[in-house]
């Protein structure tokens, strides 16, 4: 989950040019589109078929695959003017909302400096200006932060940015000796980086480049680099490199199973640099020597089918987080040079209700991120007492985590805080006493009274009777009586939590009595690795019946009623919206499927297209026919039938290259052509943006804005 430029032609102009196009092509019939100011437009019907497992599948819009096809180009701008044309009432409420956010926003500000060897490094931002700045300052005597130490600009992203449609810094790390800074840039939103070195020292950048990285790390001598590269076609990290500054690069490993994909970086102490190898179920770590770049990579535990396992280095022993035998995590110490399961000594057990999701290793101590009922706590083990120390907050839901503590040497552990009703906050927890101190909140400009709302826990029962956490924050006084407008987001994949967090943009819909939940549906980690499993693969289908049984509860309760319930997820989320809209399209009011995975069979049916085959052990390999069948049932492209649909407005980006942006095209094409009411059916493109939508942050603002103000619409709020 970027920079805005709308590539807008009026219809008769678009007509005109598409049929000159029409006439130099012979993979797209005359009459690709219509469209005016109030009508939508029309996608072409191009034959196309393949056989599956014995059965002839048809796709009409096939040939929208072809984004260097002008005809592609052509409807992709019809669709938005058409989507212009019908939204421009709104602008008004978009403006409006846009300066809500923006007006709560500390437009310049300043991260929390946090030290990394000789220097505090930290990022600000200045009013107007898109992207943020990093900098550093050098430490005093004693490796405190020193306000008085010149300020030095690693990157300005606004003068990288120039000129650019979209701009993003992906990975960036600092030479050990502080003397060179490499990093990685995206100027698509393709999510393909290349590699910059910068003399810190000079201020000059080195000749040395590199394509499509996406993980790197500095060996101890200054000079080295090992990054990884990906498939120029399948986006898979499958290749493994080493430099020396101002030399050419060497493949070292090449990762042929296409299950997995692997990344490169350091252990905290710095001492080794670690290679892993990662699919859904199954991981693999290697390590050499950091002083030693020349060295062959060792693997740790070799690579066994469903064991997963991450590694860290502290005075001659490996703390391991590992799932053999646990399924939601253990933490087991081993010697070195003997990693074998037969000498692992347990550091921390498993638990059937408690995930051990993340691990930080210190000199002196242990902290253990884990969650249990869909919240975080943090356990800190100190090394020279054997006692352990929990942190955990009061809120009825919040989102706690580390959040960047890189030195090896700390003896306060960096966390991140945040609610439904709390702006985020930084703090400092020392790991000896527990003591928190509190370096930052986020400020809300023009103030912010968390005592006028409220957040809840909530629980709906599924399909099968399992229960399912939700939470909710609304502003106090809401009635709760069915009339509340309501809305309901989720995800569900890839084990990825629903995480209870603050959004500033959100005020503006809680000041308007919008009612806002987010439901924790299997398919992500939220109680556990079991509740990702009985969300993937063959179970897939509890994950959509899950939401559905959230929205039927938020009905039966009385928080909001079917025609002021509105739906919204992205991504995986966005398959999430077009099964459930499917299944129970009288459930809904309105939907907004944001780069929706929506057209999984024949994505997921083209191994060349980027990210596919690694997504076999989460979805299911369709050259499998049971898996085949199962995926078939609920693909929403492919499930789509002649009925009444609920309002939906679809976004996405035409750089995409998560979820490519033939797929909701495709899904609105097809939907236009099947539903029976007259609801309005919208698709709005970034034409210069990828997955995650805007760069610049004032244009990401926009696009929100946008989206909240077509969802008041349908709420009947007009202001």
């Amino acid at each position: 989950m970027n920079k805005k430029l709308w590539l807008h032609l009026s219809s008769s102009l678009l007509l005109a040019v598409s049929a000159n196009l029409h006439a130099q092509t012979s993979t797209t019939p005359a009459n690709t589109m219509t469209a005016t100011a109030a009508t939508p437009p029309v996608a072409a019907k191009v034959a196309w078929s393949e056989v599956r497992h014995g059965e002839t599948v048809t796709d009409d819009y096939r040939w929208l695959h072809k984004k260097e096809n002008p005809d592609v180009i052509a409807y992709l701008n019809a669709e938005n003017d058409y989507t212009k044309a019908l939204t421009g009432d709104l602008q008004p409420l978009a403006d409006k909302l846009f300066a809500e956010t923006k007006g709560r926003m500390k437009e310049t500000d300043l991260s929390v400096p946090v030290r990394r060897g000789n220097y505090y490094y930290y990022s600000r931002t200045e009013a107007g200006k898109q992207y943020g700045i990093s900098c550093r300052r050098r430490t005093d005597a004693q490796m405190n932060y020193d306000e008085k130490a010149p300020e030095e600009i690693l990157l300005d992203q606004n003068e990288l940015a120039k000129g650019e449609k979209f701009f993003m810094v992906a990975i960036s790390a600092v030479s050990p000796d502080d003397r060179y800074l490499a990093y990685a840039t995206d100027t698509t939103g393709f999510r393909q980086f290349k590699l910059h070195i910068k003399d810190l020292k000079t201020g000059e950048l080195l000749k040395d480049t590199a394509e499509r990285v996406t993980s790197l790390a500095w060996a101890a001598d200054n000079k080295t680099i090992f990054y990884v590269q990906e498939d120029p076609v399948t986006k898979r990290s499958d290749r493994l490199f080493r430099f020396e500054l101002g030399g050419a690069a060497t493949e070292i490993y090449n990762e042929k199973v296409e299950q997995f994909g692997i990344g490169v970086g350091t252990t905290r102490d710095k001492k080794f640099i670690e290679l892993f190898a990662y699919a859904t179920d199954t991981s693999e770590t290697w390590l050499i020597p950091a002083d030693r770049p020349q060295d062959q990579f060792k693997s740790v535990l070799g690579r066994e089918k469903g064991h997963r396992y991450s590694v860290d280095h502290r005075d001659g022993m490996l703390y391991i987080r590992t799932n053999k035998n646990a399924k939601n995590f253990r933490i087991v110490a081993a010697p070195f040079n003997k990693p074998e399961q037969k000498n692992w000594k347990e550091i921390v057990k498993h638990d059937d209700q408690v995930l051990v999701s993340n691990v930080e290793l210190f000199r002196d101590y242990l902290a253990v991120t884990e969650k249990t009922q869909a919240l975080n706590r943090v356990r800190i083990y100190e090394f020279k007492t054997k006692a352990w120390k929990t942190i955990q907050f009061n809120d009825p839901v919040y989102l706690a985590m580390p959040s960047g503590t890189p030195e090896f040497t700390a003896s306060k552990l960096r966390m991140s805080y945040q609610s439904p009703t709390t702006p985020s906050m930084v703090m400092d927890v020392d790991m000896h006493s527990g003591e928190r101190t509190v370096l930052k909140q986020q400020e809300v400009v023009g103030g912010f009274d968390a005592s006028q709302y409220e957040s809840r826990r909530l629980w709906a029962t599924a399909k099968d009777g399992v229960k399912i956490p939700l939470w909710a924050v609304y502003k106090k006084g809401v009635k709760f009586d069915g009339s509340a407008p309501t809305l309901l987001y989720s995800y569900g994949s890839y084990g990825i939590s629903t995480e209870a967090t603050f959004a500033l943009s959100r005020l503006s819909l809680l000041d308007r009595g919008v009612i806002y939940v987010q439901a924790h549906i299997r398919g992500g980690t939220d109680l556990g690795e079991r509740w990702h499993e009985d969300g993937m693969l063959m179970k897939k289908k509890n994950t959509f019946t899950d939401f559905i049984a959230a929205a039927e509860y938020l009905i039966a309760e009385k928080w909001t009623s079917k025609d002021k319930l509105i739906i919204q997820g992205g991504s995986a989320g966005g398959l999430l919206m077009g099964a459930v809209v499917n299944m129970r399209p009288d459930l809904f009011k309105a939907v907004h499927a944001a780069v929706p995975f929506v057209d999984v069979m024949n994505t997921m049916m083209d191994a060349s297209l980027p990210l596919t085959t690694g997504e076999y052990l989460e979805w299911g390999n369709p050259n499998e026919k049971a898996a085949y069948d199962y995926m078939r049932s609920y693909s929403p492209y492919d499930n789509i039938e002649k009925k009444a649909y609920p309002a939906m407005l679809v976004t996405t980006g035409l750089n995409d290259s998560q979820v490519m942006y033939w797929e909701p095209a495709k899904y609105v094409a097809k939907l236009r052509t099947h539903k029976t009411d007259t609801n309005p059916l919208l698709l709005k493109i970034n034409m210069a943006a990828g997955h995650g939508g805007a760069s610049g942050r004032y244009d990401a603002l926009k696009e929100g804005a946008f989206n909240f103000a077509w969802m008041l619409s349908q709420w009947g709020i007009k202001e």
